[in-house]
């Protein structure tokens, strides 16, 4: 449905996007997902035609914004990070003044309101919204022309958590009727909801790209003990010697990071890859290969140093975890 080939586009000195490519199928779910500036907004609005690359191509459907632009915009639905609203038009009237642009009948208007559930605020002014009905009324203009494909870029940010999780399950309801998606979000737990696939970008490419369980079986899918002690020393030392860390995670060179001394029989148990520091002095995230395995080994080594355990979590790695792995920093720094 869509194809990216090769595509750069640079401003000034700043290489926005360098040589990214990547398709979507009919009906697929996409998530990009990058921190501030990773070329995700770029990359998107290429896509919707509002920018053109520098160079590789874009084909939509088998065809191209040059050439077929009035035909793009007709299967698309798109929302862009803040939609601007006149402040005193209701929502019905929003509604109906674009489904005039899309030719559509105002007589469909209820039921795409009924369903993004803003039917109770047809009569309110736009400014009488809170901001997750906002973000749901512009969803509500991307949906007017039935698009083929939906490219949402941050629909949630700033939402609390019970209107972003009501927009997924609008999102989800569309899975049914074969719409494709391209999501840039912020959020692990949105791209692990919502979308088939997950493409990470950093500094204008893709790192890695698949589903949840290919991408952390390609990158090393390993279980992690994350533990806090109390009783061990506390030796401020020099952030680049902090400590075994992913690869780029460790602490600016010079600032000093309050560690504990967390002992090597609790740091180098068997099936342990490494340890992550953690700020907090005594903390830390022990990767490992089997966690039923390696935690009585760990729980051991506590007693063994006479150490106490203010915090202890299991859990398999995920996709905040992957992402620190391939950039060396959490998706919200």
């Amino acid at each position: 449905m869509i194809v990216v080939s090769n595509v750069s586009k640079s401003f000034k000195d700043v290489r926005a996007v360098q040589d990214v490519s990547l398709s979507v199928a009919p009906g697929e779910y996409v998530a990009l997902l990058g921190p501030n500036g990773a070329g995700k907004t770029t990359l998107v609005e290429m896509i919707e035609g509002l920018r053109s690359p520098d160079s590789g191509s874009i084909s939509i459907l088998g065809r191209d914004w040059k050439h077929d632009e009035r035909h793009l915009r007709g299967i698309m639905g798109i929302s862009l990070q803040e939609t601007k609203f006149i402040d005193k038009l209701t929502v019905r009237e929003i509604m109906d003044l674009f489904a005039g642009f899309y030719g559509r009948s105002t007589d469909e208007m209820p039921g795409i309101l009924e369903h993004i559930g803003l039917l109770e605020k047809s009569a309110s002014y736009t400014m009488n919204l809170s901001h997750g009905q906002r973000q749901k009324l512009a969803l509500g203009i991307a949906l007017i022309n039935h698009p083929q494909i939906l490219i949402l870029d941050e629909p949630t940010t700033g939402l609390d958590p019970n209107a972003r999780r009501e927009l997924w399950e609008i999102l989800g309801d569309l899975k049914s009727k074969g719409t494709a998606l391209i999501l840039t979000t912020h959020y692990m737990e949105e791209a692990e909801y919502l979308c088939e696939r997950i493409i990470i970008m950093n500094q204008g490419r893709i790192l890695a790209e698949g589903t949840l369980e290919e991408l952390l079986a390609a990158h090393g899918a390993m279980e992690i003990i994350s533990f806090a002690l109390e009783g061990c020393g506390k030796a401020p030392v020099d952030g680049a010697a902090a400590g075994s860390t992913i690869a780029g995670a460790s602490p600016p060179p010079g600032k000093a990071v309050p560690v504990c001394e967390i002992p090597d029989s609790v740091a180098r148990i068997a099936g342990a890859f490494e340890l992550v520091r953690g700020e907090e002095p005594g903390s830390g995230q022990l990767y490992v290969s089997d966690i039923v395995a390696a935690l009585p080994l760990f729980l051991a080594a506590v007693e063994r140093e006479k150490l106490r355990l203010k915090r202890l979590e299991c859990r398999k790695m995920n996709l905040d975890d992957l992402f620190v792995s391939l950039t060396g920093r959490r998706l919200d720094a």
